[in-house]
């Protein structure tokens, strides 16, 4: 086992035991929006978790050049502006991009203890 796939599982097993449910990428993506969006718990419409999402990439993404966060609009909701494309990606790269991006926003923001 690498050790990206060793700090993955150990953050996923971590997470399950915290919430109960063991998550997938979808979810911890959703978990770090809202988390940045800083609202605390509350229900979604469909369209916002959408958003959530969003934010939660280009959060992951502004430390590698992709995303600068631009500020926050009246109802709170942060913004980005691109700074770069992001490269075309296949799948698993794409998959092994966001996996490692959340294994540093969670040491980054010691949120994996």
């Amino acid at each position: 086992m690498t050790k990206q796939k060793g700090e993955w599982q150990t953050l996923l097993d971590n997470l399950a035991e915290k919430f109960g449910m063991q998550p997938d990428i979808q979810d911890v993506l959703f978990l770090i929006g809202v988390q940045e969006l800083g609202m605390g718990y509350r229900k979604f419409k469909k369209h916002e978790k959408v958003d959530v999402m969003h934010v939660a990439i280009c959060t992951l993404l502004e430390p590698y050049g992709y995303y600068a966060f631009s500020g926050r609009d009246a109802d709170g909701w942060p913004h980005f502006e691109v700074k770069e494309q992001l490269p075309f990606l296949k799948p698993a790269e794409q998959n092994n991009l966001m996996v490692r991006s959340i294994i540093e926003y969670f040491d980054r923001n010691k949120l994996n203890d």
